[in-house]
């Protein structure tokens, strides 16, 4: 994810990270190729001239654009979605932290149950990435919780689970009362709600005919643009084409980007900040020094 204060207005126009334009650069020069060989044989095409004007072009393209709206707003809904899970995520591990270490019996060690929520935390995040399900859980959960996590199809599931067995065992030794302990669990269920929520998300994409339809209409569109222009504006053809044609694509790259919120693309979410939020955050209930927030590298990105 792109974290950066915004640069000034004439520094802007020249960002590169996170402004999709190494990724929409073969077919940028594609189209500006095909533009320049349009503008040379005056709009002609195997010695038939294409007799098209801006006319259907103007009413195609703002069909095209409310296509790309559309397809846009259905992707930022998935990606902002998933943040507002996580921002639940956090809030409930704060709660259930603060809880364990202060609606307890004072003989009680909560540190590890605290532990363990930030555990819960990096093993949602290593799900949702497909990273080794026991990644960064040395240290925060029991070792048979880490062998089982490790080949579990669920390993987030599997941390509230032990969690849940935790609150029990406290309150059967009468170290937790019960409507407390039942308080407790509903914050568990509320993330395993966000654990729910966020794998609907990334196991329910868009559907595909939806992207297959708007990359060739904008396809179609731009390589047909040339010959709608080049009598009317010459030599000027390839440049308004390149930069409809960068709108086009840049739009669909990003709701191609942004449609799956859990990668590690510059416009992703940082998972790995907000786990590391939540180990701060808890950390410090605990009473120890948090470790170093991230640090966005020299081009702003924290993923």
């Amino acid at each position: 994810m792109i974290v950066r204060p915004r640069p000034h207005w004439m520094h802007l126009l020249f960002v590169r990270r996170g402004s999709l334009v190494s990724r929409i650069l073969p077919q940028q020069l594609f189209i500006l190729a095909l533009s320049c060989g349009v503008v040379l044989m005056h709009g002609q095409l195997f010695h038939f001239k294409v007799t098209l004007n801006a006319n259907p072009f103007s009413l195609m393209g703002v069909a095209l654009a409310i296509f790309l709206g559309f397809r846009i707003n259905a992707s930022y809904d998935r990606y902002w979605e998933a943040r507002k899970l996580w921002g639940d995520v956090l809030v409930e591990t704060r709660n259930l932290a603060r809880q364990a270490l202060t609606l307890t019996a004072r003989n009680v060690e909560s540190r590890p149950f605290v532990l363990g929520l930030i555990g819960f935390a990096a093993a949602m995040r290593n799900q949702l990435r497909h990273q080794p399900r026991d990644a960064d859980l040395l240290g925060l959960l029991p070792a048979v919780v880490i062998e089982r996590a490790r080949v579990a199809r669920s390993a987030p599931a599997l941390v509230l689970l032990w969690l849940g067995q935790w609150l029990r065992e406290r309150r059967e030794a009468g170290q937790l009362d019960f409507m407390l302990a039942q308080q407790m669990e509903q914050s568990l269920n509320g993330l395993s709600s966000s654990l729910g929520g966020c794998e609907r998300i990334a196991n329910t994409p868009l559907p595909f005919t939806y992207t297959v339809i708007l990359h060739r209409s904008a396809y179609v569109y731009c390589a047909l643009l040339p010959f709608g222009l080049v009598d009317s504006i010459g030599l000027m053809t390839p440049l308004v084409v390149s930069f409809v044609s960068y709108t086009f694509f840049a739009l669909e790259a990003l709701s191609d980007e942004i449609e799956e919120p859990f990668g590690t693309m510059a416009n992703d979410l940082a998972l790995d900040a907000l786990v590391a939020g939540v180990n701060a955050s808890l950390r410090e209930m605990l009473g120890e020094e948090p470790p170093p927030a991230p640090v966005p590298d020299e081009n702003f990105l924290l993923v």
